[in-house]
């Protein structure tokens, strides 16, 4: 078993790890809960986004393809959502919810 390490906030000398996180500009914060991640694509904003797999089977070239508007690329939007906020989306979107 492994020493505990002193969190990096108290060892910059700073009050809280909020008062680290906003002045080394860090924003991301955890969700409570189950979360969901939502895929758009950045051109159309479609969710009807794939994956694309290389010459080799099972593996990834890390680019994605919109079924939509056919645009190819690395850079796709990501949405975090709660689980309420991802039912209310599917509900939008006319999905059926077991």
């Amino acid at each position: 078993m492994g020493k505990v390490n002193t969190p990096a906030w108290i060892l910059e000398g700073y009050d809280s790890e909020d008062a680290y996180n906003k002045k080394k500009g860090v924003k991301a914060k955890k969700k409570e809960g189950k979360t969901f991640k939502i895929r758009k694509c950045p051109k159309c904003g479609s969710d009807k986004v794939n994956v694309l797999l290389g010459k080799e089977e099972g593996r990834g070239t890390g680019e994605w393809a919109c079924t939509k508007c056919k645009w190819i690329g690395k850079n796709i939007k990501e949405d975090e959502v709660t689980e309420e906020e991802f039912m209310k989306y599917l509900d939008d979107k006319g999905e059926e919810v077991a």
